[in-house]
């Protein structure tokens, strides 16, 4: 499962077939963040598409609410539980396309103030999420 370092940043679990490295990680900003929503809505999991305009940032859904495909990759998944909580797993999924794209990269989820998605669960809150990113020089396969 995932890894909570003494900063609070959550780093997930390896997910991509043949791989050993993480490649994806939320900043304790977006742990309390999706600890809050977590409470609201319940389950949530995150799908990066890679679309243009809402579908270029991060999207949250409560779990399920979004339908993933063989046309989407599981990243990741990140437990935001505090020390000794339930289980609070969220899976990040990224398009097939688009991951054909960023293969070679690891992927960061900040929080910034600004207008996210209206259909994202965090649009109400006056946040969204952005992925930062930086080269993987390890990880294989790339596509």
């Amino acid at each position: 499962m995932s890894v909570i370092e003494s900063t609070g940043v959550v780093t997930a679990s390896v997910t991509v077939p043949g791989e050993t490295i993480a490649r994806v990680e939320f900043l304790a900003v977006t742990v309390n963040l999706l600890r809050k929503l977590w409470d609201q809505y319940g389950p949530l999991m995150i799908h990066q598409s890679g679309g243009c305009c809402d579908g270029s940032s991060p999207m949250c859904f409560p779990a399920g609410d979004f339908l993933t495909s063989d046309q989407d990759v599981l990243l990741g998944r990140l437990d935001i539980a505090p020390a000794g909580g339930d289980p609070q797993v969220i899976d990040f999924w990224m398009s097939v396309e688009q991951f054909g794209y960023w293969s070679h990269t690891f992927l960061t989820v900040d929080v910034v103030k600004g207008r996210g998605s209206g259909f994202s669960v965090e649009s109400p809150e006056g946040v969204r999420f952005m992925i930062r990113s930086r080269l993987m020089e390890t990880a294989t396969p790339f596509v």
